[in-house]
């Protein structure tokens, strides 16, 4: 990145530029996999301006944004509980919900800030475990997951509309 990226938690000012992102960055990478109507179906649902909000106040969430020069570059959401408890090994789990770039700037190590604060802030908050998914078909996502010691652990589904999808749960202890 040429420009200074700045990390900083997310306020209820910042819903509708987070939900554009988060429904833009989805479109590019995987907007083509489904039908129309699934598609608008999910993005109403997972990424709305009133769904972002409502994360954003929601204090088992941390929503931080990545910024250069006041532009929204990326966000990566943590929720400070267990998404698959049945797949846990650790005593306390924490799932990182998203990690979003936006698709003009990815491979720029924002995604990297983006992940050590996540790692980061799963430690301060005592986490000895941290799990995220990921579509079976995203190798990118997958490899630079495993960059991070990430390992595939069970093979989980996503929804996105009628259509379900085939994702990999992928987890790292942390010590």
């Amino acid at each position: 990145m040429d420009a200074t990226l700045n990390l900083r938690l997310a306020t209820p000012a910042d819903a509708a530029a987070l939900a554009e992102l988060g429904a833009r960055s989805f479109i590019v990478k995987f907007g083509d996999m489904y039908r129309p109507e699934d598609l608008s179906n999910f993005l109403a649902e997972s990424h709305s301006e009133a769904k972002i909000a409502k994360e954003i106040a929601d204090p088992a969430m941390r929503v931080m944004l990545a910024e250069a020069d006041g532009q929204l570059l990326g966000f990566c959401k943590l929720v400070m509980t267990c998404g698959w408890a049945e797949h846990a090994r650790g005593a306390r789990v924490i799932e990182l919900k998203q990690l979003y770039t936006d698709p003009d700037v990815t491979g720029r190590g924002i995604g990297a800030r983006l992940m050590d604060w996540a790692l980061d802030t799963a430690r301060d908050h005592g986490a000895d475990e941290i799990q995220l998914s990921v579509w079976s078909g995203n190798d990118g996502a997958q490899k630079f997951y495993g960059r991070y010691g990430f390992a595939k652990v069970a093979d989980i589904h996503f929804m996105v509309g009628e259509q379900r999808d085939e994702e990999f749960l992928f987890a790292r202890l942390l010590g």
